[in-house]
C-alpha cells in the first residue's frame, strides 16, 4: 500500500479543517448529512456551481478554495449524475477522482461518504477508499532529482466518514489486500528489466510464502527435466536462466480440485532472432504483465484468505538475440511431446506458456484454467487499450469472466476460435508452427495455445492492450496497470469460493 497515503474511517461529524469532499447529484442534491456539515456553505456550492457551469455530472469536480463558514482550506464537490444509475465501478472511480484533487503538502481530507439519497454503504465506503489508493500509486524510485511538479502523489491522511465505522471497516479489509496485490501487479511491470530478470522475479514471487503460499521455484535442471523444449528454446538465447514459479494457496477445504491462473512472464522481449523494431522497444519491459498479474492475484488471494484452492504458475524468461538463440526454422519440443517449428522467435510467449498450460494441466489438473499475456500487437488493432481478448473453449468460464470484467471496470471482449483458424498453425515440417498469417494473429495464437489444454475448461486473456502503456484512468496514473488482479480476485469471490 503506498506509503504517502494513510486512510481511514471516522463518524459522520462536523466539517474538519484541511479538505473536505463531499458529493451531490446532477441536480446538485447533497444528502441530509452532508448538508448538515456543510450548513450555510451549502449556499456557496451552488454559487460556485453556477459560476463555473458545474452541473454535477458523473466524475466531474467542483474545487472551492477557502469556503465561507467552513474551518476547512478546500471544498471539493464530486458529481454522481442520477444515482439510480449508479455501478459499483463509479464508486471506485470517485476515490481515484478525489485523490486526483489532492495535491502534494495536503495533511488531512476528510471525505462525506454519503450520495445524495442517503449514506454509503459500508462496501460502497470500501470502494472509496480503494479507488484513493490505487490512484495515490506512483513509481518513481529510480528518480534522483525531481522538478517542481513532479511529486504530485497524495500525501495525506484520507479520513472517511461514515455511518457505520466497524462495518467500513470490516468491508475494506478485504479490499485492502487487493490494492495490494494490484500495486504489487504494478511494481513488477515498472521495473526496468535489469533489475528484474527471471531470477530475481522468481525470488519476488517467492516473497510470498510470507503469506501461507507455497511457492515452487523450477530452474533449467528441472524444466529440462520435465522436457520443457518450448519454453527452454525461448531463453536459450540469454545470459540469464529461465524460470518457472508455482504458487499453491490452500484456503480451500483439503483435496479440492483447485482453480489455476498462469501468466507468461517475458522480462524483456527483444524479439530474439526475428528482432524487433528498435522504437519502443524499451516497453518490452512490460511482456510480463501476465505474470505479474497472477503473482498480485495470489498477493490479493492470500492476503484476505480467500477460500478456494487456488494454483497460480509462471514461466519466465527472457528473450536475446545472442549466438545460441534459437532459430526461425528450428524445430522444438514441447513438454507435451508435440514439436514445434519456429517460424518466429517474436512470437515467443505462446512457446513459453504451451509448456505451463501443459503443466499445470498434467500435474495440477484444474477445475479450469485461465492464462494471461502480452500476447500480441494484434489485439490492441482488434479492441484498442478499453478491452482484454477473451478466447476461449468453455461457455460458462467465459460468461462469468465477462461479468466480473463488467462489475470491475477490467473489461473483456470474446473472439471468436475455430478449426479454420486452427488448420493455419499446421506445419508441414512439425506438428505445428508458432506462428500462423499476418491476418487474425490474436485467434491464431489463441489456437495455438488450445493444443496445449485438453479437455480442461481454458480461457486465454490477450492483454497487451490492457496491462501496460494503457491511457490512464481515474484510478490509475501508472505505465503498468496491474489489470487483472482485480478482476479475477472477483472471479474466483463471486463463483469458486466455498459456500458458491
Amino acid at each position: 500500500m503506498p506509503d504517502a497515503v494513510k486512510v481511514g474511517f471516522v463518524p459522520f461529524s462536523a466539517a474538519a479543517r484541511g479538505v473536505l469532499v463531499v458529493f451531490c447529484d446532477d441536480s446538485l442534491k447533497l444528502g441530509a448529512a452532508t448538508a448538515k456539515v456543510l450548513g450555510a456553505a451549502a449556499a456557496t456550492v451552488k454559487r460556485a456551481a453556477s459560476a463555473s457551469q458545474f452541473k454535477g455530472k458523473n466524475a466531474a469536480a467542483l474545487d472551492i478554495l477557502a469556503p465561507e463558514g467552513l474551518k476547512a482550506t478546500r471544498l471539493i464537490v464530486i458529481g454522481t449524475g442520477k444515482v439510480a444509475d449508479l455501478k459499483d465501478a463509479d464508486i471506485l472511480k470517485f476515490g481515484g477522482v478525489l485523490a486526483g484533487k489532492i495535491t502534494a503538502g495536503t495533511d488531512t481530507v476528510t471525505v462525506m461518504a454519503e450520495l445524495p439519497d442517503g449514506a454509503m454503504t459500508p462496501g460502497q465506503a470500501a470502494s472509496i477508499a480503494t479507488g484513493v489508493l490505487l490512484r495515490a500509486y506512483k513509481f518513481d524510485r529510480y528518480k534522483t532529482k525531481k522538478k517542481d511538479g513532479d511529486d504530485t502523489a497524495v500525501k495525506a491522511a484520507v479520513s472517511i466518514a461514515v455511518e457505520d465505522v466497524a462495518a467500513a471497516k470490516k468491508a475494506f479489509a478485504p479490499e485492502a489486500h487487493i490494492v495490494d496485490g494490484v500495486i504489487l501487479a504494478r511494481e513488477l511491470v515498472n521495473e526496468p528489466p535489469n533489475v528484474l530478470f527471471p531470477a530475481e522475479f522468481a525470488r519476488r514471487a517467492s516473497e510470498l510464502k510470507k503469506l501461507g503460499v507455497v511457492v515452487e521455484v523450477l530452474d533449467v535442471k528441472a524444466m529440462a527435466k520435465l522436457g520443457m523444449g518450448a519454453l527452454l528454446g525461448v531463453s536459450q538465447g540469454s545470459t540469464q536462466p529461465g524460470r518457472m514459479v508455482v504458487m499453491r494457496w490452500n484456503g480451500g477445504r483439503k483435496g479440492e480440485q483447485p482453480v489455476a491462473f498462469v501468466g507468461k512472464g517475458v522480462t524483456f522481449d527483444t524479439g530474439g532472432i526475428s528482432i524487433k523494431p528498435s522504437g519502443s522497444m524499451e516497453d518490452m519491459k512490460g511482456d510480463m504483465g501476465g505474470a505479474a498479474c497472477v503473482v498480485g492475484l495470489m498477493h490479493a488471494l492470500a492476503g484476505r484468505k480467500a477460500k478456494c484452492n487456488v494454483v497460480g504458475a509462471i514461466g519466465i524468461v527472457e528473450n536475446m538475440p545472442d549466438g545460441n538463440a534459437q532459430r526461425p526454422g528450428d524445430i522444438v519440443t514441447s513438454m507435451s511431446g508435440q514439436t514445434i517449428e519456429i517460424i518466429n522467435t517474436d512470437a515467443e510467449g505462446r512457446l513459453v506458456l504451451a509448456d505451463v498450460l501443459w503443466y499445470v494441466k498434467e500435474k495440477i489438473k484444474p477445475k479450469f484454467m485461465v492464462d494471461l499475456a502480452t500476447l500480441t500487437g494484434a489485439i490492441l488493432v482488434a479492441l484498442g487499450t478499453e478491452h482484454a481478448g477473451l478466447f476461449s473453449n468453455n461457455d460458462e468460464l467465459s460468461e462469468r469472466l465477462y461479468a466480473v470484467g463488467q462489475a470491475t471496470g477490467e473489461k473483456v471482449w470474446r473472439l471468436p476460435m475455430g478449426p479454420e483458424y486452427d488448420k493455419m498453425m499446421d506445419s508441414q515440417f512439425a506438428d505445428m508452427k508458432n506462428a500462423g498469417a499476418r491476418n487474425g494473429g490474436s485467434i491464431t495464437a489463441a489456437q495455438f495455445l488450445q493444443r496445449f489444454v485438453g479437455d480442461t475448461p481454458w480461457a486465454h486473456l490477450d492483454i497487451a492492450g490492457t496491462a501496460m502503456g494503457a491511457p490512464k484512468t481515474e484510478i490509475n496514473q501508472s505505465w503498468g496497470s496491474g489489470y487483472g488482479v482485480r478482476l479475477l480476485d472477483r472471479l474466483v469471490a463471486d463463483y469458486y469460493e466455498a459456500g458458491k
